[in-house]
């Protein structure tokens, strides 16, 4: 049971954002960045795009070349792709997985509620370019740090779903620091100060070997860019978090604590599709973050909307931001890896979920 919603909203459908180029069209806008910016948010939102064209018996694999800003397309024989769901398919030959979609950031500007879109951007913010980016660049978290904001994102190519860091002052012009965690790694969180003088990141490793479901972990770094001391922060026991959990907003500071949202996907054994995603809430130590203090008892958000429960990945909520006006908590979220939503809480009725 969901704690209750002061307000929800769609922010942002597919049909309401431009594609990159009239051969593409827009299958979801989801699993923004957040930030706030002079009273104002700022999203950066992710837009996957698929080929308009259909050519009967094949099927069309989108991908990036480096240097060029227009998405290709792979037309592979239907008999030569087996499908796995509506995000992935895998190649027959050699058993590697392709996605359906290729994607980008678009910025996406939000009124002084923090609940209105006032603009859209009409082209990409920031494409991919480099080797590891072929696939897209997914699920940015936004996070600022020394004066400027600095994003973490997934890089997804033949190499795998990666980690890498990005920085801007104007989301403008944006400087791209790498691979900061190697395949296959996702999830990753910047705490927005230094940890007994280290940067800290939480982290999603997805073992090929499954000993244990994918869990949270934490790190810490001297530069943003190389990361040690890891350790396993998170696994889930909870009935809603037995396929995996992994963190999703940039963690907040409170009196208690460090507040942070996670999400966790619940999957019944031989369950077709990708399960439930709902997001929940824990609490961990200000000076040592390594440490959980508490958890929620339940979930803080389940789909429960129409624009949660139906879409390209049915029953997801997704959140990857958040921002803290007093007793309001606005939660920004993918929903049904389709559109955006944003969800108003109370702080006080977050916080008594914990224990």
């Amino acid at each position: 049971m969901a704690i209750p919603r002061l307000a929800t909203v769609c922010l942002l459908r597919p049909e309401e954002v431009p594609p990159s180029h009239p051969d593409f069209q827009v299958v979801s806008v989801f699993n923004p960045g957040v930030a706030e910016v002079e009273g104002r948010v700022v999203l950066l939102v992710r837009v996957a795009e698929t080929p308009r064209e259909h050519q009967a018996g094949f099927v069309g694999l989108p991908r990036y070349v480096p240097g060029n800003p227009t998405p290709q397309v792979d037309w592979l024989p239907e008999s030569e792709v087996e499908p796995i769901d509506p995000r992935v398919v895998r190649l027959r030959a050699t058993g590697a997985i392709r996605l359906t979609f290729v994607s980008h950031l678009r910025l996406v500007w939000l009124d002084n509620t923090g609940m209105r879109v006032e603009s859209v951007a009409p082209a990409p913010t920031f494409l991919p370019e480099t080797d590891w980016e072929t696939y897209g660049v997914e699920d940015p978290r936004i996070t600022p740090l020394d004066g400027r904001l600095y994003f973490t994102y997934v890089a997804v190519s033949p190499h795998g779903a990666c980690t890498a860091l990005a920085s801007t002052e104007d989301f403008q012009h944006f400087t791209r620091h790498g691979i900061i965690f190697p395949p296959e790694n996702k999830d990753v969180l910047l705490f927005p100060e230094r940890i007994r003088g280290e940067y800290a990141a939480l982290h999603r490793p997805n073992p090929n070997t499954h000993f244990h479901p994918p869990e949270m972990w934490i790190a810490y770094s001297p530069n943003l860019i190389e990361w040690g001391r890891h350790r396993p922060l998170y696994g889930g026991n909870r009935e809603w978090e037995n396929d995996r959990v992994g963190g999703s907003t940039v963690p907040v500071r409170l009196p208690e604590g460090w507040l942070e949202i996670y999400h966790a996907n619940r999957k019944a054994r031989g369950e077709v599709g990708v399960g439930t995603y709902t997001a929940s809430a824990m609490l961990l130590d200000a000076e040592a973050p390594e440490r959980v203090l508490k958890v929620s008892r339940e979930p803080i958000l389940v789909p429960s909307e129409p624009f949660e429960r139906e879409g390209f990945v049915p029953n997801v909520i997704f959140p990857t931001g958040l921002i803290l006006r007093d007793d309001e908590v606005l939660v920004y979220y993918g929903a049904a890896d389709t559109c955006t939503g944003v969800a108003q809480l109370r702080l006080s009725d977050l916080l008594a979920t914990l224990e």
